[in-house]
């Protein structure tokens, strides 16, 4: 008996041991899962958080490095006077102020996203150390950007008077080489104008309008719609009938000035931008597919990108959405609302087969004397489709400009691919958001483009010339 008994104190104890030690494997797995979730995802926000008492210790010590363009071209730098007290000067002034951002009452743009790497520095450790012992203030690195000045510049001269947004990168690497937000501030000024720029509501200056700026997709969305027609068994030779207008619920829809589109495939209505066509489509999906192809191209959740604010865009049709709203939001109008620089990046993942690569805006961080410290390389983000699936969109969009509504894109120098959008905003308006996405192939050389021009005329050509003269800009060397 007594045997028995230490047997089952034994039996019991290990018992005992094997709890808390599975419990500790258990707690030790999850802090080293939580440890490579806050690595891959939440360490950029860590490190750029003005709330972070290590940037705030190292711009005591460290003169921020300078903000170039991938030329070289300087967009931020730091001047220092006798008394070690820093000046934040921006040479291109509003050109490129909203990518750049500004270092005053917080940051924006590129200063908050690099902020770290700007206040490191990687000079010779003798230099650090006799510097120190001066009281001087080292040299922290600069941060090389994969921006076109030349191409930035074209986007600028071309928007005029209107309040727009451009945003272009290369599809193949997510490479972004312009990204121009109009209404401009002017970053030198910015500490003195600061409550007029603020109280300013009606321009909303400081908004970023490519990440930030929310639009109704106008008959861009029409390629989110064709791409959930085909996954649901349609095809490109589908045959519609358009007479101009159609009524859904008591509500009468029409395609651009009324135009009665008659018997056509799925390309033609496509390239002519038939509202009645793709609302009809809209209405006969199955609308929880529907959602889903929405969200397969990244609505209503975060975007796999280097910058760390933007708007996230949303879609809300699903089984329950009256049937007028699922026709208007079929052709880009309804609730739907979406960034431009979703919609470059949607464009992007069509130019490269399916496949979108991971926007980025910093190429390298090098120190003083042009030593690369840290470099950024070309990143998988995801699969939007099949590389069938997008050959289908290609044709669709190619067709935009061989016989479409973006005729004047054709050229020599490349093929482009494309979808126009005019989007309203006030219905007691004349004026409406003026849309393109798409992007030029020539080769192996490729360029995605989203371009919004606000309160522009409804035949969406407003945006079509800020497209070819950056196209063009692009293919000509």
């Amino acid at each position: 008996m007594n045997d028995k008994k230490k047997h089952k104190k034994r039996h019991s104890r290990n018992r005992e041991f094997l709890v808390v030690t599975y419990s500790f494997l258990a707690l030790f797995l999850c802090l080293s899962g939580y440890l490579c979730y806050f690595i891959a995802y939440q360490s950029s926000d860590f490190i750029t958080s003005s709330y972070n008492k290590r940037a705030s210790a190292l711009s005591a010590t460290t003169i921020r490095g300078d903000i170039l363009a991938a030329d070289g071209t300087v967009l931020a730098t730091s001047s220092v006077d006798e008394n070690e007290e820093e000046t934040r000067e921006y040479p291109t002034g509003e050109l490129f102020s909203h990518v750049v951002g500004y270092y005053y009452n917080g940051r924006s743009g590129l200063e908050k996203d690099a902020n770290y790497l700007l206040l490191d520095s990687h000079e010779d450790y003798l230099e650090q150390f006799q510097y120190t012992l001066q009281g001087k203030k080292v040299q922290g690195d600069s941060v090389v950007t994969t921006l076109d000045t030349n191409m930035q510049q074209i986007a600028y001269n071309d928007m005029g008077n209107y309040n727009a947004a451009v945003i272009a990168m290369d599809p193949e690497t997510g490479a972004i080489l312009c990204m121009l937000s109009k209404p401009f501030f002017d970053p030198n000024t910015l500490k003195d104008q600061w409550e007029d720029v603020v109280g300013d509501a009606s321009s909303s200056r400081l908004i970023n309008r490519c990440t930030q700026g929310l639009y109704a997709p106008g008959s861009t969305f029409k390629i989110v719609t064709a791409l959930a027609y085909l996954r649901q068994g349609g095809s490109l030779d589908d045959t519609f009938s358009c007479s101009g207008s159609k009524e859904v619920n008591g509500l009468t829809f029409h395609c651009y000035n009324g135009t009665a589109h008659g018997s056509m495939d799925l390309r033609k209505a496509f390239a002519k931008s038939c509202n009645v066509t793709f609302g009809t489509i809209g209405m006969n999906l199955d609308l929880d597919d529907y959602h889903k192809t929405a969200e397969d191209l990244l609505f209503n959740q975060d975007l796999p990108v280097q910058m760390n604010v933007y708007n996230t865009s949303s879609f809300d049709v699903d089984r329950n959405t009256a049937s007028d709203l699922v026709f208007q939001t079929a052709f880009g109008q309804g609730h739907t609302l979406v960034t431009p620089l979703h919609m470059s990046m949607i464009v992007s993942a069509i130019a490269n087969d399916g496949v979108l690569m991971r926007p980025y805006l910093i190429d390298h961080s090098q120190n003083m004397q042009g030593v690369v410290v840290k470099e950024f390389h070309p990143e998988k983000a995801k699969t939007l489709m099949t590389t069938e699936e997008a050959a289908q969109l290609q044709e669709l969009m190619r067709g935009v400009v061989t016989s479409g509504t973006a005729t004047a894109l054709n050229s020599d120098l490349y093929e482009a691919y494309g979808k126009t959008g005019t989007a309203e905003f006030n219905a007691d308006k004349e004026e409406a958001h003026s849309w393109y996405v798409g992007y030029a192939t020539n080769g192996s050389k490729k360029l995605a483009i989203a371009v919004i021009v606000e309160e522009a005329d409804r035949s969406s050509s407003m945006s079509i010339p800020v497209v070819k003269d950056i196209f063009d800009y692009y293919f000509s060397y």
